[in-house]
């Protein structure tokens, strides 16, 4: 019997990855190649679509050597991406610029004018926050500022879409990713018409938008024999990583909650059609033509960990450092530090935000500041999660991915701050799982997108400890009232 895997891949932030899975969502072999980013002045923040499509063929060849598997045992590969980036190109598909990826601040001016002059019209049509992480604001600061790259563009595209125009000559791109420029028009699903007019650009220099499920094929001969496929192998389009990583941890219900926790943050829930809050804290992306998915993302997960570690000149492991906070009791004896250090989308999407600690004594020592960080980017966590509540209800379940995960004491922490279950996947490649299962669903390899709940590793779930989520709450009161009162010194 003939046996068969998938791939998912995953164009990231930090990293491209290549995971083969079986089709019951077992990890086979994974490769991952790292993306460098390049500063090139303060608050700008690049990455060269030319090496990060280099990586990705590299990344599939290396992780179909590492699984030892045969040309007609692959299913297919199908494409999971971080959002928000934007690249030039010429009319031969060449880049005139480094791809903007979301971190970049250059267009704050802009995000903050478009905010005052129509924030309210645009979020409306968009369902997308008006900030810098935005397609739409960085397209609004190169037309302002007679950018050169802008100027003689033929096409603006994300990174993935470069990708795919690099192995398919097909200018396309899923709803989700063109949900999250900003320039899509939600409740048509086509670009809108006064956004492009507003930005300089036209329809034609944007890609066709089409469905998650969207199959491929006609790989160009060259990148196959690169990678090791076959070039009749059906690729599929997939959606963007957050969309992706509620799928592939099974938080696709009502009621249920996907919290991934990496360098950076989300909270995300699935939602029948548009849905979106006057107070504008959270986003809506289109992921199919009738689901979206409402959510906020942080800028600030583990990285202010990282921050902190380096800070002290902590030498030892990331999980040593972290398990310091056991030494101290929640609330980290009235230490609290609010996790602004790179500056924030949801709740405050302000780019100009910046991290406190409140109520330091001298009695603090370290544990007490690893215990107030872990428990800041936790509260900012929840109170994102409580304007999604205003949309959905509170939730039901809770599922967690990402790099803090695993750590038992944040899973814990997490528990008892929300005072629910938190349920974890065994594999850490919840996008990766997210975008291979949208391939099966697309080549009729499986019947449904929820069919993915009875192919996910789970491990047992953490139970919240009553008395800490009550002490919790109370802590959180006083988190919540330094937020609004500081947030109007940004």
């Amino acid at each position: 019997m003939l046996r068969e895997f998938v791939i998912g891949l995953d164009i990231g932030t930090t990293s491209v990855k290549a995971v083969v899975f079986e089709m019951t969502g077992k990890v086979v072999a994974e490769a991952e190649e790292l993306i460098s980013s390049l500063y090139p002045q303060q608050g700008w923040v690049e990455q060269d679509p030319i090496e990060i499509e280099q990586f990705a063929v590299k990344a599939v060849r290396d992780v179909i050597k590492k699984a030892n598997i045969q040309k007609d045992e692959l299913v297919t590969i199908s494409f999971s991406s971080a959002m928000h980036s934007l690249v030039c190109i010429d009319e031969e598909y060449r880049p005139l610029s480094n791809g903007i990826i979301w971190a970049d601040g250059r267009s704050i001016e802009q995000a903050e004018m478009l905010k005052e002059q129509n924030g309210e019209k645009v979020f409306q049509k968009t369902g997308v926050p008006l900030h810098p992480m935005t397609p739409l604001s960085k397209l609004l600061w190169m037309k302002e500022v007679g950018y050169k790259a802008y100027e003689n563009a033929s096409y603006f595209i994300s990174i993935k879409e470069y990708i795919l125009l690099k192995w398919f000559n097909k200018r396309v791109v899923d709803y989700s990713m063109a949900t999250s420029t900003g320039l899509l028009n939600a409740h048509t699903l086509d670009w809108d018409h006064e956004l492009m007019e507003m930005t300089g650009i036209k329809k034609e220099q944007l890609s066709e938008v089409a469905s998650p499920t969207t199959v491929l094929r006609g790989l160009k001969k060259e990148i196959a024999e690169e990678m090791g496929v076959s070039e009749d192998l059906p690729f599929v389009l997939g959606s963007a990583d957050g969309q992706l990583a509620n799928l592939g941890i099974g938080a696709i219900s009502s009621g249920e909650v996907a919290i991934t926790a990496g360098t950076s943050g989300a909270i995300r829930q699935f939602t029948n059609g548009f849905s979106i809050t006057d107070k504008r804290e959270t986003f809506c992306y289109a992921f199919t033509e009738d689901y979206s998915i409402i959510g906020g993302p942080t800028n600030n997960g583990g990285i202010a960990l990282q921050w902190l570690k380096e800070l002290l000149n902590y030498e030892g492991s990331f999980d040593d450092f972290t398990k310091e906070a056991e030494k101290v009791d929640p609330g980290a004896e009235g230490l609290i530090f609010l996790p602004y250090i790179n500056g924030e989308r949801a709740p405050l999407w302000n780019q100009q935000a910046k991290g406190n600690f409140f109520g330091m004594s001298i009695t603090h020592k370290k544990e007490h500041f690893v215990r107030a960080v872990l428990e800041g980017i936790t509260f900012n966590i929840y109170q994102i999660g409580q304007s999604l509540e205003s949309l959905a209800g509170a939730p039901e379940k809770i599922y967690v991915n990402g790099g803090l995960s695993r750590s038992k004491l944040w899973l814990q922490m997490l528990a008892d701050i929300f005072g629910k279950e938190v349920y974890v996947s065994e594999s850490h490649h919840s996008a990766a799982w997210g975008a291979a299962w949208t391939g099966l669903v697309a080549l009729d390899k499986v019947s449904s997108f929820e069919e993915i709940k009875e192919n996910i590793p789970m491990s047992s779930p953490i139970v919240p400890d009553e008395n800490r989520h009550k002490n919790y709450l109370e802590i959180y009161k006083k988190y919540e009232a330094l937020v609004k009162d500081i947030a109007k010194h940004f």
